[in-house]
């Protein structure tokens, strides 16, 4: 997939590649929330835009997904809602505003669309070689959840070296409590300027984790296959073995491709020093989970948090769960307003770009640009 289209980089264009734009009439915009980000918020941060825009709502309620149907639905990921409600509502409809809703080529094909956001920061929902064979923009919202995920990070990474998941369970399972002042001697742990954190991937979470890490007195590694431009002062690109080898605290912030699946698996664990910790808020394909369970029990490694975890079947209790000094949490890293607000600012920054005749930023399929040039 082409990479985003930074908002740097979205300056005004030659006549030759903007977008057509009618001050006639309103842009009409159909946006469609879902449980996790109502169509309202969508409203409101259009509502800035004023008459330039006619908006509609549609809410999916409910996480059911039907069977795929066609071959674009197939080529989906992580979405909720039927592509034929979205086909059904869009019609007459010039931008279409998501989050996870599933936009399809039969969605695309129902309307004279001239742009889809999505306000993910990959856009797994939306069928973007569809869009850009039929020449229009989609774009994304890298970035939105970053601070969210990051303080959750650091907020693990505290944890962790307290040792609060083993002290919690402690009172939980009927330890005593203030029987003494000296009880917390069973929970001796570290402070920040004692530890390095190792951060496996330096994109917009990375930095951010990065950032805050610093100021609270950690040493801070980096590794990322692809280096950034520049990363927060006093940190340190290293290579990854030398990042394992020296970090008291793994964090992983790495994209998953074809070529990371298990990337922390038991060879890769067997090379952290012993008593170290391990974070995942990216994604758990990242993660043999067995592999990890094994170094927990072990004591190989002396904590786990985790925001993401492998699917399991209906009932089935994660076998992370039970070990006392394990942090399991469902996937909230970007669940926060801020997060929510930030998404749907970008769209419709998006769209003001749209009906300023511009290109937007954030441009997941840039390779349009080009097309309209050749065609003009």
């Amino acid at each position: 997939m082409s990479q985003p289209l930074p908002v740097s980089q979205a300056q005004p264009l030659p006549v030759s590649q903007r977008l057509p734009v009618s001050q006639a009439q309103p842009v009409r915009v159909l946006v469609v929330g879902d449980v996790y980000m109502p169509a309202s918020i969508f409203s409101t941060a259009l509502a800035g835009l004023g008459a330039a825009v006619a908006v509609t709502e549609l809410q999916i309620h409910g996480l059911d997904v039907p069977p795929p149907r066609t071959e674009s639905e197939r080529g989906l990921r992580e979405y909720i809602g039927d592509p034929a409600d979205l086909a059904a509502a869009v019609a007459d409809h010039e931008v279409l505003v998501v989050h996870g809703a599933p936009v399809t080529a039969e969605v695309l094909d129902a309307a004279p669309l001239r742009l889809v956001c999505c306000a993910r920061g990959g856009p797994v929902n939306v069928d973007v070689d569809a869009a850009t064979a039929r020449g229009i923009p989609v774009t994304s919202a890298p970035g939105r959840n970053a601070e969210a995920v990051a303080e959750l990070t650091v907020a693990f990474a505290l944890m962790l070296i307290r040792g609060v998941p083993a002290s919690a369970r402690y009172l939980v399972s009927g330890g005593q409590y203030a029987g003494s002042v000296f009880e917390g001697r069973e929970f001796i742990g570290g402070e920040a300027s004692s530890m390095t954190l190792g951060l496996v991937g330096l994109g917009n979470v990375g930095r951010q984790v990065a950032a805050r890490a610093l100021a609270l007195g950690f040493s801070v590694l980096g590794y990322d296959p692809v280096p950034p431009a520049a990363i927060p002062l006093g940190s340190a690109l290293v290579g990854f073995e030398e990042l394992l080898s020296r970090s008291d605290i793994i964090s992983v912030h790495a994209r998953v491709t074809s070529d990371n699946r298990h990337l922390f698996d038991t060879s890769t664990f067997a090379r952290m020093p012993p008593g170290s910790f391990f974070i995942n808020t990216a994604r758990e394909s990242l993660v043999d989970e067995e592999a990890l369970r094994r170094a927990l029990a072990s004591g190989a490694l002396a904590g786990a948090a985790l925001d993401v975890t492998e699917p399991r079947p209906a009932g089935d209790r994660h076998p992370l769960l039970d070990l006392p000094n394990v942090i399991i949490t469902p996937h909230i890293g970007g669940a926060t307003n801020e997060t929510l607000r930030r998404g749907a600012e970008m769209t419709a920054g998006a769209v003001a770009r749209l009906v300023a005749g511009e290109i937007p930023g954030h441009l997941v399929n840039p390779e349009i640009l080009s097309r309209r040039q050749a065609v003009s």
